[in-house]
C-alpha cells in the first residue's frame, strides 16, 4: 500500500501541474486532463498504482483477484521498469525541471519504479510466473503504441519523439517501438529468471 500510495500522489500532483500548465496557455482544464493521459509515464504509474491498492482495497473482487496474480504484478514491474530506462536513457537530458514538476519527475520515474521491484521481489514467490502469462502483459506496451499512434494522428501531438511519425517516418517509428518491446521481454526474461523455482535452477535442494 505504501508503493501504491506514492505513486497516487505522484500522478495526483502531476495532473495539477498538467492542467495548470495547460491553462496558463489558454487552454481548459479538460484539455490538461487529455494531455495528462498521452504519457505513457502516466499510465504506467498508474497501472502500478492500481495493482498495488486494488487488492489490499477490494481483494474478493475479480479485479482485486487478476491484480494480485504474480503474473500481474511480474507485468506491471517489467512495465515500470521500461519506464525509468527509456527516461534516463532517451529523456532524462531533454527535462530540466524543479520545484513541484522536479518532484514528480523523481517519484514517476526513479522511486516508484525502484519501490515496484521491491515490492515485486518480496511479493512474487518463486516458480509462480509462467512466460505466457507474463508475455501477455506485452499487450499493454501494443496498446498505449496504437492509443498514442491514434492521438498523434488526429492532434498532431506525439508525447515522444521517438514516436513522432511527422518527423521521422512510419519506418523509424515501428522499429522504435519495436525495440522498446524487445526491451520489455528482455525484461521479462530477467525478472522470471530471477524468480525461477528452485527446482528448476537444478539447486542441490531439489536433489534430494
Amino acid at each position: 500500500m505504501t508503493v501504491g500510495a506514492i505513486a497516487w500522489f505522484a500522478l495526483v500532483v502531476q495532473l495539477v501541474i498538467s492542467i495548470r500548465l495547460n491553462a496558463e496557455r489558454g487552454a481548459s482544464v479538460a484539455y490538461g486532463v487529455w494531455m495528462y493521459f498521452a504519457f505513457f509515464t502516466v499510465t504506467t504509474n498508474m497501472l502500478v498504482a492500481l495493482t498495488l491498492t486494488v487488492p489490499a482495497l477490494a481483494p474478493a473482487s475479480r479485479f482485486g483477484r487478476f491484480l494480485a496474480r504474480p503474473s500481474s504484478i511480474t507485468g506491471a514491474t517489467a512495465s515500470i521498469v521500461i519506464v525509468a530506462l527509456i527516461y534516463v536513457t532517451l529523456l532524462m537530458h531533454l527535462n530540466r525541471q524543479e520545484g513541484w514538476r522536479l518532484l514528480t519527475d523523481v517519484l514517476l520515474h526513479f522511486v516508484v519504479p525502484a519501490l515496484t521491484v521491491a515490492y515485486w521481489w518480496l511479493a512474487v514467490p518463486r516458480g509462480s510466473v509462467s512466460w505466457k502469462a507474463a508475455a501477455l502483459w506485452g499487450i499493454y506496451l501494443v496498446a498505449y503504441f496504437f492509443y498514442a499512434m491514434a492521438r498523434g494522428l488526429a492532434t498532431g501531438f506525439y508525447p515522444y519523439y521517438f514516436l513522432n511519425v511527422a518527423q521521422l517516418g512510419i519506418g523509424w517509428v515501428l522499429l522504435n517501438a519495436v525495440g522498446v518491446f524487445a526491451v520489455f521481454f528482455v525484461i521479462l526474461a530477467v525478472l522470471l529468471a530471477l524468480k525461477a523455482s528452485r527446482a528448476s535452477a537444478g539447486s542441490p535442494e531439489t536433489a534430494a
